[in-house]
């Protein structure tokens, strides 16, 4: 099934149009979502979130939902789900937003299936731009989504997650004994 078949897909907004240039045309302060806020693996870093200094308020349609999938228009194509505490920020044009409009999928699959390295070389394939390489909602619509049972789908979640906590725990661990190796070293170091 394609992907334009079972969600809405809309770009995010051109920042630009609506970014007030001094003071006294703010209208509106919001938290925005940019590139540095999100890792290759599809997942939020600890990194904030820019402010936005709006000319107008903002259609609803140009902010995260939980539930909602946001995918990179260019390269890596990152694809990240957005959760409770992710949902209410502003999305630039350098994402699309996914919506879902069925209950056959849930996001956490369609975000991991995005992120497969099947996918990310469809999309390069089919990369428009020279400097820099980018996909469209066109492009991201066509994107056959392989259909599997719920249970499948939430099974594959799971694995994810799991992965991605045994991911941090082993840089947290990789950081910890960096900072053990540099104390012993600079501690028999400075003890001659």
């Amino acid at each position: 099934m394609k992907l334009g078949e079972i969600a809405e897909i809309r770009a995010g907004l051109v920042l630009t149009r609506k970014k007030a240039t001094v003071k006294y045309q703010i209208q509106k302060i919001y938290k925005l979502i940019t590139l540095k806020n999100i890792e290759d693996k599809g997942v939020f870093n600890e990194e904030a979130f820019e402010i936005f200094e709006s000319n107008d308020e903002l259609n609803k349609e140009y902010f995260t939902e939980e539930g909602d999938i946001l995918i990179r228009l260019s390269a890596p194509y990152t694809t990240i789900n957005i959760e409770k505490r992710t949902a209410g920020l502003l999305v630039p044009s350098y994402f699309s937003i996914i919506r879902l409009r069925t209950q056959k999928y849930i996001p956490e699959y369609i975000t991991w299936y995005l992120n497969s390295d099947k996918v990310k070389k469809e999309l390069i394939r089919s990369q428009t731009g020279t400097a820099m390489s980018t996909t469209n909602n066109k492009i991201i619509s066509s994107i056959n989504i392989k259909e599997i049972p719920i249970e499948d789908q939430k099974r594959i979640a799971k694995i994810r997650e799991l992965y991605l906590k045994e991911r941090d725990l082993l840089n947290s661990l990789i950081k910890e004994k960096e900072k053990h190796y540099k104390g012993l070293t600079d501690k028999l170091i400075n003890k001659n």
